[in-house]
């Protein structure tokens, strides 16, 4: 099985932050960027799993993916 081709435009590196900092930093990009736009959040906070998913729902955003990496999290989210 090869891994998912996705291609983000902008990064967030959150990963040693404590939540809900690597939301916030998500947050805060999504909201720099256009409408399109593909941000990779990279976050090491269990909770992150959880707390994009319904944050993206709720914000009308779309998570395309989510990579679980040797130490951290990988997640794509579209701004629609």
């Amino acid at each position: 099985m090869t891994e998912t081709e996705l291609e983000a435009q902008e990064t967030v590196d959150a990963r040693g932050a404590a939540c809900p900092g690597p939301l916030m930093d998500l947050i805060g990009k999504i909201r720099s960027v256009d409408p399109g736009t593909v941000v990779l959040l990279l976050s090491d906070n269990d909770q992150s799993k959880t707390d994009v998913p319904e944050w993206a729902e709720e914000s009308g955003n779309e998570v395309l993916g989510i990579e679980e990496r040797d130490d951290h999290y990988a997640f794509y989210v579209e701004k629609t």
